[in-house]
């Protein structure tokens, strides 16, 4: 049988691998994308270009687009990226790390992208129970996301296509997802998870992503294999 197209949204960080397994798992023919958005660690578009090579994807396109243009967010604009100690000291609320419709201005790239290859399942690899408090990372929204590519698409309009809007992480805590891709062979001293590394790459160690990442390893007994300037 042959194997059914997908679309799989990839920044080269430890959730959007985790995905693209899940993907190739399934049996999907992976067409994997990631973009340069003017984001300010574009560090994780080579840990994108090594993921997708260690996994054997065939087509992987990188999309321009510049954010900068809107500005908004410390991963776009001149805005400190905030440091704590543990993953306990991060507070509630909506970050200054969320970059202003991101995932929708992705998904609508991807979505784009599918149509074209006739493809009906698109990946990404948001999830609501270590979410950041990012509001384009709940379940409600990837809900409505899917109601608006079956309405506002040719192929849905004609009945052609029906499509799904995979997040296989929505539930999982970032151990959980640790867990599962490991399961699935995933070798995560190759991703990139940092809102602000040191110019040769390294990790932080101390913004909010890199401590819900180290959490992680560490709530599913095992030792982060990246490199940090502070752990």
């Amino acid at each position: 049988m042959k194997a059914k197209n997908a679309v799989v949204l990839v920044s080269g960080g430890l959730d959007s691998t985790t995905v693209l397994a899940i993907a190739k798992h399934e049996g999907y023919r992976v067409n994997a994308l990631s973009f340069r958005y003017g984001q300010r660690h574009a560090v994780e578009l080579e840990a994108a270009r090594r993921v997708v090579a260690a996994m054997g994807v065939e087509r992987h396109v990188i999309a321009d687009i510049d954010l900068r243009a809107f500005g908004g967010s410390a991963l776009t604009d001149a805005i400190d990226v905030p440091k704590h100690d543990h993953a306990s000291d991060l507070g509630g609320g909506i970050p200054v790390t969320y970059v202003p419709a991101r995932n929708t201005v992705f998904l609508s790239f991807a979505l784009a992208w599918a149509e074209t290859l006739g493809a009906q399942d698109l990946f990404i690899g948001v999830n609501a129970m270590d979410y950041s408090g990012y509001p384009d990372c709940r379940p409600e929204y990837i809900a409505a996301f899917e109601t608006l590519a079956n309405l506002a698409t040719k192929a849905g309009v004609e009945g052609t296509s029906r499509f799904t809007i995979h997040a296989p992480l929505m539930t999982l805590d970032k151990a959980g997802i640790v867990q599962r891709g490991l399961e699935l062979g995933v070798d995560y001293s190759l991703t990139h998870s940092c809102y602000d590394p040191a110019p040769d790459g390294t990790s932080c160690g101390a913004c909010d992503s890199c401590l819900l990442r180290l959490r992680g390893f560490a709530e599913a007994g095992l030792a982060d294999p990246i490199a940090y300037a502070k752990r």
